[in-house]
């Protein structure tokens, strides 16, 4: 059986000339460049962010390795990533989430975001998903991880919004905005 997810020997720098999707503000596909080209130009492109929440409601977050070419050693999404070229959506979350915790998890899509600046001008589709076993984090992506509260996030993010990622704190917000709007129990 052929092993999926990011391969040990992979580098920091071999990450970066990985193939990515240019978009327009519509996140349509214009183009392909490298994620080191794209990130240094600020192009439009793709990627998935998962919040993963275990039986009592608390989320998985993971804390940046100080290696990685974006916002390091900062705490994230549970699981975050670019869509390669030709790849769906919902194909990279999987992808990610096994590259990132070595687990696969039911995904249910709850939010798409055009390119803003906050959000690193990224086309995001955000996933949710309830966590089941206990996950493996790589260590060339997490640097640490663990579960938090709703309360304990939004105490953290007022306290000390620098240790959180800025896609994290404007995914945090609209999510819970979004599902305050579909059902109040659920905030």
């Amino acid at each position: 059986m052929k092993k999926r997810g990011r391969k040990l020997k992979e580098t920091p720098e071999s990450i970066k000339r990985e193939f990515l999707e240019i978009t327009d503000e519509d996140c349509n596909p214009i183009g392909i460049l490298t994620r080191e080209e794209i990130h240094k130009n600020k192009f439009y492109h793709k990627a998935v962010h998962i919040f993963l929440f275990n039986e009592k409601g608390e989320i998985y977050l993971q804390k940046k390795a100080e290696t990685m070419d974006e916002n390091p050693g900062l705490w994230s999404s549970s699981v975050s990533g670019h869509v390669r070229v030709g790849e769906s959506f919902l194909t990279a979350a999987q992808r990610e989430l096994k590259e990132e915790l070595s687990i696969k998890v039911k995904l249910e899509e709850v939010l798409r975001v055009k390119p803003l600046e906050n959000t690193g001008r990224q086309c995001i589709v955000l996933f949710v998903g309830k966590i089941l076993k206990e996950p493996q984090p790589n260590p060339l992506e997490i640097k640490e991880s663990r579960f938090f509260s709703k309360e304990e996030v939004n105490a953290l993010l007022k306290s000390n919004p620098e240790k959180f990622t800025p896609t994290f704190q404007f995914l945090w917000n609209l999510y819970w905005e979004s599902v305050a709007q579909k059902s109040p129990k659920e905030s």
